[in-house]
C-alpha cells in the first residue's frame, strides 16, 4: 500500500469522532472508544502529512537552492493547515469522550 493510500485511509478513519457524535442510541462506551481511536488516528495522519511536506520541501530545496525561501513559506502554510485540521479532529474526539 502506498503512502498516499495510507494517508487517505487514515483521513477517512479520522471521521470516527464525528460518526460517534451522530449516534443517539447504543452502547456509549463503544462510541467513546471509537472517538478515541479516531482522535488518535487524526494525530497520526497529521504527523504523516507534515512529515511528507517536510520531506518534499527538503528535496525541492536540495534541487533548487535559490527557491528555498518560497518553498519554505509554502511548506509552513501547508503544515499549519494540516495541523489545524488535525487539531479540529482531536477536539471533536475529546468532546465526544467527555461530553
Amino acid at each position: 500500500m502506498s503512502i498516499k493510500n495510507t494517508v487517505l485511509a487514515l483521513g477517512a478513519l479520522a471521521l470516527f469522532p464525528a460518526l460517534a457524535m451522530a449516534q443517539d442510541g447504543g452502547d456509549p462506551t463503544l462510541f467513546k472508544g471509537i472517538a478515541a481511536i479516531g482522535a488518535g488516528l487524526a494525530v497520526v495522519g497529521g504527523g504523516i502529512g507534515i512529515g511528507l511536506i517536510g520531506k518534499g520541501a527538503v528535496e525541492s530545496i536540495a534541487r533548487q537552492p535559490e527557491a528555498g525561501g518560497a518553498i519554505g513559506q509554502n511548506m509552513i502554510i501547508a503544515a499549519a493547515l494540516i495541523e489545524g485540521a488535525t487539531l479540529f479532529a482531536v477536539v471533536v474526539g475529546l468532546l465526544t469522550l467527555f461530553v
